[in-house]
């Protein structure tokens, strides 16, 4: 059993193949990734599925994963990247949850040629998890020092302006923040 938790609990792909589809058959099975340690083993799975074929040529009929997979490129109708466990360990073994990886991933139109290099870009980014731009900018001004600890009663501060004007240096999504 795979010790992989977080990424690859959700991600789940239907395999047939294209012989079978083109024989007019859709038979296949759905496959859960973190049942399985390792690419080899997950291939090895796929062609007992389908030992009936001399050298089954995949096809992923379906798949149910997150948007990250697919716009890291990492799997389509007819690709499922052997990478696929080595990133999924890199990511687990990071210091951020698969979610704040996600949101960045977003923030930066995804595709990343390495996945190391967006998780160091990332520790050099994160901000944290805020509800709103307004928390956010109340929030990262008033522990930087930028507000004045004694700031006279009748002195209010418009905290949708100020995050509008903040938010020209930073970018967020699903309300994890980060340094443009």
């Amino acid at each position: 059993m795979a010790n992989l938790t977080n990424c690859l609990d959700t991600f789940s792909i239907y395999v047939g193949t294209y012989k079978k589809y083109n024989e007019g058959s859709i038979y296949g099975k759905w496959i859960k990734l973190s049942d399985y340690s390792s690419y080899d083993e997950l291939l090895e799975a796929m062609q007992e599925l389908h030992k009936d074929e001399d050298e089954p040529e995949f096809m992923f009929q379906d798949y149910e994963c997150s948007e990250f997979f697919i716009k890291q490129k990492l799997i389509s109708e007819c690709h499922l990247s052997v990478n696929i466990y080595d990133i999924a360990e890199e990511i687990n073994n990071s210091d951020y949850d698969f979610e704040v990886i996600e949101a960045y991933a977003e923030c930066m139109s995804y595709y990343h040629e390495d996945v190391s290099d967006l998780l160091e870009s990332l520790s050099d980014s994160y901000y944290g998890e805020y509800s709103s731009d307004e928390d956010f900018a109340q929030t990262t001004l008033e522990q930087g020092g930028s507000i004045p600890e004694n700031l006279p009663s009748y002195i209010y501060i418009d905290w949708e302006a100020t995050a509008r004007q903040l938010m020209y240096d930073y970018m967020s999504s699903n309300g994890y923040y980060f340094r443009n």
